[in-house]
């Protein structure tokens, strides 16, 4: 821990306390605190009664930071809104416990508070980082991330937390543009895909996604066209480009891709001018229907290059 922090503390000195509060009749005070939020806030209030709970034994799950400030103090009111709104933007990765320290001196006393606000930083039930004064913003990312890297496989509320974001990120960022693409691929509308996606290039011409679904789009439309038969035509015409060409694509929507490719290398072998031309730029047209690094591109780009060269 950074000196921020007088000497060794120990987090369970507050659990007697907080256990005799929880047993007081109903309607007396718990604590000298705000009472704590609900159990998943981003943001809680916290207290020497509701202290143990809300932050020692949910430190346990996730990586809590401590926010000791009081009304009075300057650099507070621009530090605890900082930090409010970065716990808001983790979805739950780590969890903001507010202390006003005048309100809970015990708690100020338990950490060796020399000055406010100071900010610790709570796993596993013990501290294991703190500063104190109001740092920019870029400083205080990175002393989280630093955090969160370290101790994301040791409390697996991180983790949790981090997955359900990416997820629900997935679903607010849905693309209505590509909704209509994908809907009228499903209808088995070539054309009225095609045009989506075309709009899409249209306004973002660097869209990798919008150009690969086109690519596979106008393949689509290409091969629904093309009688199954031209495979077997194509073994009995091996000089018939049209029909090695049409093959080629049955081939490849019948999942026979290397078939395909190889079909086409064959035709690069035995043609010359714009015949092979016309060939090799249909068999790096299918290349483009698959991930570069798939092997079997890689190899067919292999075998291409031997044809021609």
């Amino acid at each position: 821990m950074s000196a921020a922090l007088s000497g060794a503390v120990d987090l369970s000195g507050l659990k007697a306390r907080a256990d005799a509060a929880r047993q007081q009749p109903a309607g007396a005070p718990a604590g000298s605190g705000a009472p704590a939020s609900g159990g998943g806030a981003a943001v809680i209030d916290v207290s020497e009664a509701t202290f143990q709970a809300e932050v020692v034994e949910r430190s346990m799950e996730t990586l809590v930071v401590v926010d000791l400030w009081a009304e009075w103090c300057g650099p507070c009111k621009q530090l605890s809104p900082l930090l409010e709104k970065l716990a808001g933007e983790a979805n739950g990765a780590w969890v903001l416990a507010k202390i006003d320290v005048d309100a809970n001196p015990r708690i100020s006393q338990l950490f060796g508070v020399q000055s406010i606000p100071t900010i610790v930083a709570i796993a596993g039930g013990q501290p294991v980082d703190a500063f104190s004064g109001a740092l920019p913003e870029p400083q205080i990312r990175q002393w989280l991330n630093s955090l969160l890297d370290a101790l994301r496989d040791k409390l697996p509320g991180i983790s949790a937390a981090e997955q359900a974001g990416v997820a629900d990120a997935g679903e607010e960022q849905e693309d209505p543009r590509f909704t209509e693409a994908e809907d009228a691929l499903e209808r088995g509308d070539f054309a009225a895909a095609e045009a989506a996606y075309e709009r899409i290039l249209d306004a973002e011409p660097a869209n990798e996604q919008a150009k690969a679904a086109l690519v596979q789009v106008k393949f689509a439309a290409r091969a629904s066209k093309v009688d199954p038969s031209a495979v077997p035509r194509a073994e009995a015409a091996p000089d018939d480009l049209d029909a090695q060409l049409a093959a080629a694509d049955v081939e490849v929507a019948q999942q026979r891709v290397e078939d395909a490719f190889a079909r086409l290398i064959a035709a690069v072998r035995r043609t010359s001018g714009e015949d092979r031309n016309r060939v090799r730029e249909h068999l790096v047209g299918l290349f483009d229907l698959f991930d570069p690094a798939d092997e079997r591109v890689l190899k067919a780009r292999r075998d291409l290059a031997s044809a021609l060269f």
